[in-house]
C-alpha cells in the first residue's frame, strides 16, 4: 500500500504535465528549442540570420530549420554563407530527427563534436568551407548518411580510413585538409553507391588504389593536387559512367591509354601539371561529349588527333607546355563553342588555326611559344568576345587586318616576337579596354596613331624593336594608368614630348635608340613612381636636370646623347659613369670625383665656382619645390584616386576586378584570386600571405590577401607606398588587385620566409639556420632598407612595426623590410600629428610609446635594436624566463651589469671565438638603439655607418684594447 502510494506521489507531476498540455509531443519540442538555442548561444552571427530563435518560438518557425510535418520534430538545419562563426555546440546530439546539417561557406571554427553521432538519422552532412580544426571522429555510426562534405578546413592526423564503413554514402568530399601524408586507404572501394568523390589537396602519396576502379556509379573523380604516383591507371575505363576527372597536380606518369575513349559519357579532364609523356591516342577524338580537355605541362608529343576538329561540345582546351607538333586540326573550333583556349609553348607549326573563334564567343587565346607562320587570319575580325590575344613568339608574318586592333572587350594584345609589318589601325580607340599592347620585337612601321591616348585603361605599352617613325604622339600623355613605356629601337624623331610627364603612375620609361631630339623635359622630375629611365643613344642637348635626382632612380641611362653641363653626385651615383658615357659636354666637380672615383671629365674650375654658389641656390628652390611637389602629390594620390586607377579589368572574368600593375609581370586576376590553402605561408595582422606560380611569367610571388573590413583602410596607404618605393632591402610590390569588398597584394616571393623564424624556429641537429656572418649581413641590410625609408624618401616613412617576423629573406638571405600596413609618413608625425592607432608588436615597441602615442623614426630605431638584440642574442624579444611583464632589454641590463658577463649574453651557438669581438660591436649598437630616451638613440644613417664601418674609435673606449673595457651603456 505505501509503495502503491508512493508511485501515485510519482505520477502526479506527470498527470499534471499532460492535463496542462495539449499533447505529449510538447516536451520534446520544448528539449528541440533548448538545444538549437544552446547550438546559437555557441555561434557569432553578424547578420543577425539567428534572430528568429527565441524561447517563445517553436523551433520550426526558426529561421533555416525545417520539421517534420507529422512528428513536428526538427530534421534540417540549412545555414549556408551566412557569416556565421564560433563553434558547434554538442547540444545538437538532441535532436534524434535530424536528417540534415548544412552549414556550408561559414567560419566556424573547433572541432567537429562526437556527440554528433547521436544523430543516427543523419543523412546529409555538410560544413565544407569553414574553418574547423582537430582530428576527425570515427562516424562509422552514422549509417544512413548518404552526403559526407567536410572539405576545405583545417582538419589534420591521419586521412580518415573509416568513410569505407558508409556504405550508404552518394558522395563522399573530405578534401583541401591538413591530414597527415599517407596513401588513398583501400575500404573506400566499399562504397558502391558512390556517384561523387572528392579527395583533392589531402596529401596523399603512392597509387590511386585498384578498388576505387570498382566504383562503377561513381560521375565525379577528383583526386588532384596530390603526390600520386604510377602510370595513369588503365582501369580507369571501368568507370562507365565516368564524366569528370580531376587528376591535375600529381606525380603520374606514362601514357594516356586508348582505353580512356571507353569513357562515353565524359565531360571533363584535367590531367595537367604531371609527368606524362608519349602520343595521344587517335581514339580520345572520339569523346564526342567532351568539353573540357586540360593537359598542360606534361612531356606529351606528336600531332593532335583529327577527331578534335569534329567536337561539338568543347568550350575550353589547355594544352601549353607540352611537345606537340605538327599543323593544327584544320577544322578545330569549326562546330565547338570554344570560350578559352591555350595552346602555348608547343612546336606547332603551319598556318594558324581560323576558327577558334566561329562560335564568336571565344575569350581567351593563347598561342605564345610555338613556330606558326603565315599571316593572321582575318576570320578574327569578328571575334568580338576576346579579351586575352597573345600569339607572340611565332614566325607570323604580314599585316594585322584592321578590325583586329579593334576588338571592344580585349584587355591584352600581345603580337611581340614575330615578324608583323604594317601598321597599327587608328581603330584601336576602339578596343576601349585594352591594358597591354605589346608588339615589341617585330617590323611594324609609320607613325604611331593619335589614338592610343584614348586607351585610357592603357597601363603597358610595349613597341621596342620595330621600326615605328615620326614624333611620339604628346596624347600618351593622357594615359594616366600608364605604367611602363618601351619604345626603344625604333626610328622616332622630334622631341620628347613633356606630357609624357602626366602619366604620373609611370615606373619605366625606354625611349633608347631613337633619333630624338631636344632637351629632357624637366617635367619629368615630377614623375614620382619613376622608377627606371632610359634616353640613351638619341641625340638629346641640354642640360640633365638636377631635379631628376629626387626621384631616387634605381636605374637611369643617358648615355649616348649630346648633352653637356655638370652632373650632380646625387646622379652620379645613381646611374654610374656608364650612364652618362658618350657626352662630350658632361662633367663633374671634383668632390664628386674624390667621392666615386669616376672616370669623368672635372668641370673648369671657373665654371665649378660659378655654378657653386648657383647650385646652391638651384638645391635650395628644388628642396622647397620637392617638398610642395611631395605634399601636394598626398593630397592628389588619394584612396579614392587609386581605386579610380586601378588597370586590367578585363583580366579576369569578372568586371569587378580592378588590377593596377607596378612592375613588368604577366598577371592574371583569376590566378591571384584563386588561392589555395595548401600555398598559405603565413599570416599576419593585416591579412594572409600565400605562395603562388605565375605560368606566363614562369616565376613565384607571394600574394597576401589582406582581412576584409577596417584593414582595406590600410591597404591603400601599403599600396601607394610599396608601389613607388625600389630599394634593394625593401619588399617590392609588383601588383595590386581589389573590389568593394577584397584586396590582394602581389609582392616577391622570399623563399628563406622570415627572420624570425630562422632564428627562432626548429632547429635541426642543434645546427642554426644563420651563422654570424649571415646574420651580420641580414642586419647591415635591413638597416639600409630602414635608412632609405627615413632619410631617402620624400616625404620620409615610418614603418611603425619594425620586427623580426616583417624582415624576410631571400634564397641568398638579402633580407627585404616588408608589410608597411601601418606606416606612417613622418611629416605628418612629426608635425604633432598623433597616431590614429596603436601600432607595433609587443617587445618592440619603444617605452615612450606608453605615454604618447606622437609617432617618430626614433620609434623604427628601437624596434631596430630589438632585432638586432635577437640577432646578437639568439633570444626572443619577449620569454617567460625574463620574468613577469619583463623583454629582452631588461634581461640584457640585468646581465651587463659586471664585465666579464659580456660574452654570455652572445649567441653561443655562432659565438665562436673568431667572431666574438664583432658580435660585440653589433651588440653595442643595438644598445644605442634601445636607449630609453628617444634623444639619444642615433638615427637610421648612423646606425648603418656604424654596422658598416665599426669605426673603433666610435665603438671603443679611446684607452681600451679590448672589447671587455668598454662601458656598454651611455
Amino acid at each position: 500500500m505505501a509503495r502503491n502510494c508512493f508511485l501515485s506521489l510519482q505520477f502526479l507531476p506527470f498527470l499534471s504535465f499532460l492535463f496542462f498540455s495539449d499533447f505529449p509531443l510538447s516536451f520534446g519540442l520544448n528539449v528541440e528549442t533548448q538545444a538549437l538555442l544552446e547550438f546559437k548561444k555557441q555561434l557569432k552571427d553578424p547578420l543577425n540570420v539567428l534572430d528568429s530563435w527565441k524561447k517563445s518560438e517553436s523551433p520550426c518557425n526558426f529561421s533555416g530549420i525545417s520539421c517534420d510535418p507529422v512528428s513536428g520534430e526538427v530534421t534540417d538545419i540549412s545555414l549556408d554563407n551566412k557569416s556565421l562563426s564560433g563553434k558547434i555546440s554538442p547540444s545538437i546530439s538532441a535532436l534524434r530527427s535530424l536528417t540534415t546539417l548544412w552549414l556550408p561557406s561559414n567560419f566556424i571554427s573547433g572541432k567537429l563534436p562526437l556527440e554528433i553521432i547521436n544523430c543516427s538519422n543523419l543523412r546529409v552532412l555538410n560544413l565544407t568551407g569553414n574553418q574547423m580544426v582537430g582530428v576527425l571522429h570515427d562516424l562509422s555510426s552514422l549509417r544512413n548518411l548518404e552526403i559526407l562534405d567536410l572539405a576545405a578546413n583545417h582538419f589534420s592526423g591521419r586521412f580518415p580510413s573509416w568513410v569505407g564503413n558508409l556504405t550508404a554514402l552518394v558522395k563522399l568530399s573530405i578534401g583541401k585538409n591538413n591530414y597527415d601524408e599517407g596513401e588513398i586507404p583501400e575500404s573506400i572501394g566499399n562504397l558502391k553507391n558512390l556517384t561523387f568523390l572528392f579527395l583533392a589537396a589531402s596529401h596523399l602519396r603512392g597509387e590511386i588504389p585498384e578498388s576505387i576502379f570498382g566504383l562503377w556509379k561513381l560521375q565525379t573523380l577528383d583526386i588532384s593536387r596530390n603526390k600520386i604516383s604510377g602510370k595513369f591507371p588503365k582501369s580507369i575505363s571501368k568507370l562507365k559512367n565516368l564524366n569528370k576527372i580531376e587528376l591535375y597536380v600529381n606525380n603520374l606518369t606514362g601514357e594516356l591509354p586508348p582505353e580512356l575513349a571507353n569513357l562515353i559519357l565524359l565531360q571533363e579532364i584535367d590531367i595537367s601539371s604531371n609527368q606524362m609523356y608519349g602520343k595521344l591516342p587517335e581514339e580520345i577524338g572520339n569523346l564526342k561529349y567532351l568539353k573540357v580537355f586540360q593537359l598542360f605541362d606534361n612531356k606529351f608529343s606528336g600531332e593532335l588527333p583529327a577527331g578534335f576538329g569534329e567536337m561539338q561540345h568543347l568550350d575550353g582546351f589547355s594544352i601549353y607546355r607540352n611537345n606537340f607538333s605538327g599543323e593544327f586540326p584544320e577544322n578545330f573550333g569549326q562546330f565547338s563553342p570554344l570560350t578559352s583556349v591555350d595552346i602555348s609553348e608547343n612546336r606547332f607549326s603551319g598556318s594558324f588555326p581560323k576558327f577558334l573563334c566561329e562560335s564568336r564567343i571565344l575569350q581567351y587565346l593563347l598561342a605564345l611559344g610555338n613556330n606558326f607562320s603565315g599571316e593572321f587570319p582575318d576570320s578574327y575580325v569578328e571575334c568580338k568576345s576576346l579579351q586575352r590575344l597573345r600569339i607572340n613568339k611565332n614566325k607570323l608574318s604580314g599585316e594585322i587586318p584592321d578590325g583586329v586592333w579593334a576588338l571592344p572587350l580585349v584587355t591584352i594584345i600581345d603580337f611581340s616576337d614575330n615578324e608583323f609589318s604594317g601598321r597599327i589601325s587608328p581603330k584601336i580607340r576602339l578596343s576601349s579596354n585594352l591594358n597591354q599592347l605589346i608588339l615589341q620585337n617585330n617590323r611594324f612601321s609609320g607613325q604611331l596613331p593619335s589614338e592610343l591616348g584614348k586607351l585610357t585603361n592603357l597601363g603597358r605599352l610595349a613597341l621596342q624593336n620595330n621600326s615605328f617613325s615620326g614624333e611620339i604622339p604628346s596624347e600618351i600623355g593622357a594615359l594616366k594608368l600608364l605604367s611602363s613605356l618601351h619604345l626603344e629601337e625604333n626610328s622616332f624623331t622630334g622631341s620628347i614630348p613633356s606630357e609624357l610627364s602626366d602619366c604620373n603612375r609611370l615606373v619605366d620609361l625606354n625611349l633608347a635608340s631613337n633619333s630624338l631630339t631636344g632637351h629632357i623635359p624637366h617635367a619629368f622630375s615630377l614623375m614620382s613612381s619613376l622608377n627606371s629611365l632610359n634616353l640613351s643613344q638619341n641625340k638629346l642637348t641640354g642640360l640633365v636636370p638636377e631635379e631628376l635626382e629626387k626621384l631616387r632612380l634605381s636605374s637611369i641611362d643617358l648615355s649616348g646623347n649630346q648633352l653637356s653641363g655638370r652632373i650632380s653626385l646625387v646622379l652620379l651615383t645613381m646611374g654610374g659613369d656608364k650612364a652618362f658615357l658618350e657626352n662630350e659636354g658632361l662633367c663633374i666637380d671634383e668632390n664628386s670625383k674624390n667621392i666615386t672615383n669616376s672616370k669623368m671629365n672635372v668641370c673648369h674650375e671657373k665654371h665649378g665656382q660659378e655654378q657653386t654658389f648657383g647650385d646652391k641656390q638651384v638645391m635650395f628652390f628644388i628642396f622647397i619645390s620637392a617638398l610642395v611637389v611631395a605634399f601636394a602629390g598626398l593630397l592628389l594620390v588619394s584612396y579614392k584616386n587609386f581605386k579610380q586607377g586601378q588597370v586590367d579589368r578585363g583580366n579576369d572574368s569578372d568586371p569587378k576586378w580592378k588590377l593596377a600593375l607596378y612592375d613588368q609581370l604577366d598577371i592574371e586576376a583569376d590566378e591571384i584570386c584563386n588561392l589555395e590553402e595548401e600555398n598559405l605561408i603565413g599570416k599576419g595582422g593585416t591579412g594572409k600571405v600565400y605562395r603562388l606560380y605565375l605560368k606566363r611569367s614562369g616565376c613565384t610571388v607571394a600574394v597576401k590577401q589582406l582581412w576584409k573590413g577596417d584593414s582595406l583602410k590600410l591597404s591603400a596607404s601599403e599600396m601607394e607606398i610599396l608601389g613607388k618605393i625600389r630599394h634593394r632591402n625593401i619588399l617590392k610590390l609588383y601588383a595590386s588587385l581589389l573590389d568593394e569588398g577584397s584586396c590582394f597584394l602581389v609582392l616577391e616571393y622570399m623563399s628563406k620566409g622570415n627572420l624570425f623564424n630562422a632564428l627562432h624556429g626548429n632547429i635541426k641537429d642543434e645546427e642554426p639556420q644563420l651563422d654570424w656572418c649571415q646574420r651580420y649581413k641580414i642586419a647591415v641590410g635591413a638597416a639600409k632598407g630602414i635608412a632609405y625609408l627615413h632619410h631617402d624618401c620624400s616625404p620620409p616613412i615610418i614603418h611603425r612595426d619594425i620586427k623580426s617576423s616583417n624582415i624576410l629573406l631571400d634564397g641568398d638571405y638579402e633580407p627585404k623590410i616588408a608589410d608597411f600596413g601601418v606606416a606612417k609618413l613622418a611629416e605628418m608625425s612629426c608635425n604633432g600629428c598623433d597616431s590614429s592607432s596603436f601600432a607595433g608588436t609587443h617587445g618592440y615597441i619603444a617605452p615612450e610609446m606608453a605615454y604618447t602615442s606622437k609617432v617618430s623614426e626614433k620609434n623604427d630605431v628601437y624596434s631596430f635594436g630589438i632585432v638586432l638584440l635577437e640577432l646578437v642574442t639568439g633570444r626572443r624579444p619577449i620569454d617567460e624566463a625574463y620574468g613577469e611583464g619583463k623583454d629582452i632589454v631588461y634581461w640584457l641590463w640585468k646581465h651587463l651589469n659586471y664585465r666579464q658577463n659580456v660574452f654570455k649574453v652572445l649567441d653561443n651557438k655562432v659565438a665562436s671565438e673568431s667572431v666574438r669581438d664583432d658580435m660585440i660591436k653589433v651588440l653595442k649598437v643595438a644598445i644605442l638603439c634601445t636607449a630609453k630616451l628617444p634623444n639619444l638613440r642615433p638615427n637610421m644613417r648612423e646606425v648603418v655607418k656604424m654596422l658598416v664601418v665599426a669605426d673603433p674609435c666610435i665603438l671603443r673606449s679611446p684607452d681600451s684594447n679590448s672589447d671587455k673595457n668598454v662601458k656598454f651603456f651611455p
